[in-house]
């Protein structure tokens, strides 16, 4: 399809096809955001064309900023000259480089000459850098081009890469000839223990500043452009839009990068089969050190004191592949898997060669957590300063940057860690110096007294131990700090020693070899005993089968190792004393009861973010009710409410294809209010039954129905199998539950699917299906039911949080105490929860609408729907055409005339 060009205003912005009207209004207002610096909430419902607006709007502004750039550059360095505002209010085009131009003070009465003078030198050092940039900037094109065209030179590395495999090759042969000599079996023994063992410690302020950053990796640093970094939640999401790129005018001309964790990229097999994330990067960064200490060891050429096998390093980590594989990314657009397969055939590593790409990348793809958490951050290389940052798929981002920031550990991971720290310890303490040795102790001590605080004994088994006291108690960090008795440990040294040690690892490798000694020797029983309590250990549930493939994902996901869990929980702790509470949790046994660190102040790690961007874009399809991004994350975190733009645009739909409605009351005049109180009652159950059964017998193809929880969704269901109602609804539609296990969603999918189409196939008595899911559930974000699938949507009740829940009360008094309270509106944290609720409603009703010709009707049973109030909360273009309709005749007559209209006859 030929693209277009459409012009709003001045702008021109390339499409691939004529865009609707409310793409050229997206697109205008997000190009307006981004030139003024500004924080923009975006709002286009899902059928609407938001990724392409995203993309076709945010990359034709990094067009022209680009092109301003240069012509300004030209500019000055043709007259070299400084702008008289330079450092002050700066033209929004000048480069990052020149963007670090300070401000000098100069002491009042300096003489005039001086004056002149300074004013030269930085107008000279201004003209050196552009001169620099504008060199970088042609050898890098210079260099991309050459790729693109010059096919030689990737088959002149190919050869490269095939000589240096094959003389590794002969090495590794001439080292397994050599370990098969006398003596190889103690060495390689040695050899084992000696990875195991803490190497020695130094803490920052002893060695001042960190080394062991390789100098071919400064090499592949470059200055970095202006950029756009545009983040989803799901790597299947950010595929998506990178296809979207590739299909979009700009997927030939654009730099773009996707990012991922070492798991999505690795492509060492001896380090991807370790599965935990944790261990994976754990094993990566001590390959990388042993890289560097090789090299270090070979500069000063030290005499060995005895043999010792050479410490692994990968061989995709190669600058020359880096270099070849970083300049190959950037030619053309590449998803995750494409890069993978590149990392293969390059035998470099994607990784590390995506990450130095990101530098002259003009639009980096990535993962929410990549972004949103400040060390993973600053380890990713990302640099947010005067860039351009675009989170979609964010009406979850409060929660998100919640979730990524709280950390929980159980009691039973507590004594473990402690035992195997303890056993550690008793093993190779002669071994380890005074530094480790102190720092082991304290992490000791640290565990023991999380138990202690837990009600528990560290020295006996936690699944045996009865706690005296249960229940659950919130402490503020510093409270929790005092109750612990460890006020008097610098949790930022602990923190900071375990990461650069790696001490989790080494704990982990330990744990891994204790039951895979073979020489009798006297430690044997010792470690036989120490496995036999760490199996002890292990939760209960882990002895009754379960299906292969979950405990597959259980174990994929769990860290072997319970300190690497204790980290994080750390440095939690270290947070502000206001931004975040510790819930102590005591269950019946120590095992069951858990340590909580719950942050309250998302805003503190956004505000990084939005202080250092140019300019923030938080879009989605469902952004209603916006007040929560308004108040809770941009106010708090210093945003001024001029600085923040709201955008929401219609759907493409025409208005008459869609008919929500709210119904107050069943077919037997049986009022619909789903209160925890009520929602119960045999009377309520029946009535829903009987209303889906009318509504079953008028609505073509499929009708989702969602509930508030999976409990409330069996109790129905049971009592609609029990009083007959289920065989009733089985007449015109096969039922299909929402199953609680994500391996078994795609199936139930699928036979739904096929079910609806046999159905309109045959003819038959039977009209489609009924899906029952649940909000919040697996089917009620990110799974489309277009055309037939989704005729219907209906939402019983009001799917509102559990208002019992500690956590969401602390929140709520948090939010109650920090922010203002407006007179005539409900308090802040009540208004929370109203958010949350409808937030999880607007989610779920709009997985019906998907494109420009669908029609769909909405069916909100609950007669609190009706209140302005929580009208006011669902999206615009339903809002607008909502019927309140108080008893139900009417309801079905709507409804019945809605879908004859567009189907025919039911």
């Amino acid at each position: 399809m030929a693209n277009k060009t459409p012009e709003v205003g001045d702008i021109h912005f390339p499409f691939p096809f004529t865009p609707y009207s409310i793409q050229k209004d997206f697109m205008a207002e997000l190009y307006q955001v981004l030139e003024a610096g500004k924080i923009g909430i975006f709002e286009s419902p899902t059928g609407t064309g938001k990724s392409l607006s995203l993309i076709c709007g945010a990359l034709s502004w990094l067009r022209d900023f680009e092109q301003k750039k240069r012509q300004e550059e030209a500019r000055l360095l043709e007259t070299g000259t400084l702008p008289l505002n330079v450092g002050k209010d700066q033209p929004p085009s000048l480069s990052s480089s020149c963007q670090e131009t300070p401000d000098v003070l100069r002491p009042a009465g300096e003489p005039d000459w001086v004056a002149q003078f300074m004013q030269k030198k930085e107008e000279r050092d201004l003209v050196d850098r552009l001169q620099e940039e504008r060199v970088r900037r042609r050898e890098r094109e210079e260099r991309l081009r050459q790729i693109r065209h010059n096919a030689q030179l990737k088959h002149a590395a190919k050869r490269v890469r095939q000589e240096e495999e094959e003389t590794e090759r002969l090495l590794r042969l001439s080292r397994e000839m050599l370990a098969g000599g006398p003596g190889a079996e103690q060495l390689e023994q040695l050899t084992g223990e000696e990875e195991l063992v803490l190497a020695e410690y130094e803490s920052d302020e002893e060695k001042g500043t960190a080394s062991g950053v390789d100098k071919d990796e400064d090499d592949l640093e470059e200055e970095h452009v202006t950029k756009i970094y545009y983040c989803s939640r799901t790597h299947s999401q950010l595929a998506q839009f990178v296809h979207e790129v590739q299909k979009s005018p700009f997927g030939k001309d654009t730099r773009l990068i996707s990012l991922g964790s070492r798991q999505n990229l690795c492509v060492n097999e001896d380090v991807r089969h370790l599965g935990s994330v944790q261990l994976i990067n754990d094993r990566c960064v001590e390959m990388q050190r042993n890289k560097h200490e090789r090299k270090s060891e070979a500069e000063e050429e030290k005499p060995k004191k005895r043999r010792q096998e050479p410490r692994a390093t990968c061989p995709f980590y190669n600058y020359e592949q880096l270099q070849l594989l970083r300049d190959e990314v950037l030619v053309e657009v590449k998803d995750i898997e494409q890069l993978v397969t590149l990392g293969k055939e390059a035998h470099a590593c994607p990784y590390y060669g995506s990450r130095f790409a990101i530098p002259a990348a003009q639009l980096v793809v990535l993962p929410y957590q990549m972004l949103l958490h400040a060390a993973t951050r600053q380890a990713a290389g990302i640099r947010l300063q005067g860039q351009v940052v675009v989170i979609d798929e964010a009406h979850n981002l409060i929660d998100t940057i919640t979730g990524i920031h709280s950390a929980e550990v159980s009691g039973s991971q507590l004594c473990q860690a402690h035992s195997q720290l303890l056993q550690y310890m008793e093993r190779y303490g002669r071994r380890l110096k005074a530094k480790n040795l102190m720092y082991i102790k304290q992490i000791l001590y640290l565990l023991e007294k999380f138990v202690t605080v837990l009600g528990g004994n560290i020295k006996q088994n936690p699944h045996s131990q009865r706690l005296s006291q249960t229940g659950t108690e919130l402490k503020t960090i510093n409270d929790f700090l005092f109750l612990s008795q460890i006020d008097n440990i610098n949790l930022f040294k602990v923190q900071r020693y375990c990461e650069k040690s790696m001490v989790s690892r080494k704990l982990f490798g330990f744990t891994e070899k204790y039951g895979a000694v073979l020489a009798p020797s006297r430690e044997q029983p010792r470690l036989a005993g120490f496995q036999q309590f760490l199996q002890s250990l292990q939760p209960e549930v882990t002895k009754t089968p379960a299906a292969p493939v979950e405990e597959g994902e259980a174990r994929a996901l769990r860290p072997s190792s319970p300190l690497m869990h204790i980290e994080g929980f750390l440095a939690a702790l270290t947070t502000a004393n206001q931004d975040g509470r510790v819930i102590l949790s005591r269950q019946g046994s120590l095992s069951q009861s858990s340590l909580k660190f719950l942050l309250l102040n998302p805003a503190v790690p956004f505000a990084q973010v939005v202080k250092e961007c140019r300019a923030v874009v938080i879009a989605g399809g469902t952004m209603q009710p916006v007040s929560d991004f308004r108040e809770q994350l941009l106010a708090c975190a210093g945003v001024d409410a001029e600085r923040v733009v709201e955008f929401s645009c219609g759907h493409v739909i025409p208005p008459d294809n869609i008919l929500p409605l709210v119904v107050c009351s069943g077919p037997s005049n049986q009022q619909l209010e789903f209160t925890y109180q009520q929602r119960e009652l045999p009377q309520m159950m029946t009535e829903t039954g009987r209303i889906l059964c009318n509504l079953c017998n008028v609505v073509p193809g499929g009708v989702v129905c969602f509930f508030p929880s999976y409990e409330y969704q069996r109790q129905v269901h049971a009592h609609w199998d029990k009083s007959g109602l289920l065989a009733r609804l089985a007449v015109r539609k096969k039922i299909f539950q929402e199953p609680k296990r994500a391996n078994q969603v795609e199936q139930v999918l699928l036979e739904y699917s096929k079910c609806i189409q046999c159905c309109g196939q045959m003819g038959s008595t039977m009209t489609g299906a009924l899906l029952l899911s649940v909000v919040g559930g697996k089917m009620s974000e990110g799974i489309n039911f277009s055309d037939n699938l989704g005729r219907c949507v209906v939402m019983v009740g009001m799917p509102y949080p559990n208002i019992k829940s500690p956590e969401l009360q602390e929140k709520m008094a948090y939010l109650d105490q920090t922010l203002p309270r407006t007179p005539g509106q409900v308090p802040p944290g009540k208004a929370l929860v109203e958010n949350l609720c409808m937030k999880a409603v607007n989610q779920s009703i709009g997985r019906a609408i998907r494109h420009q010709k669908d029609f769909a009707s909405i069916v909100l049973l609950d007669q609190r729907y009706a209140r302005p109030p929580i009208l006011a909360k669902l999206p615009a273009w339903i809002r607008d055409r909502v019927e309140i309709k108080t008893t139900f005749g009417p309801a079905i007559a709507a409804m019945r005339k809605f879908h004859r209209e567009r189907s025919g006859p039911s």
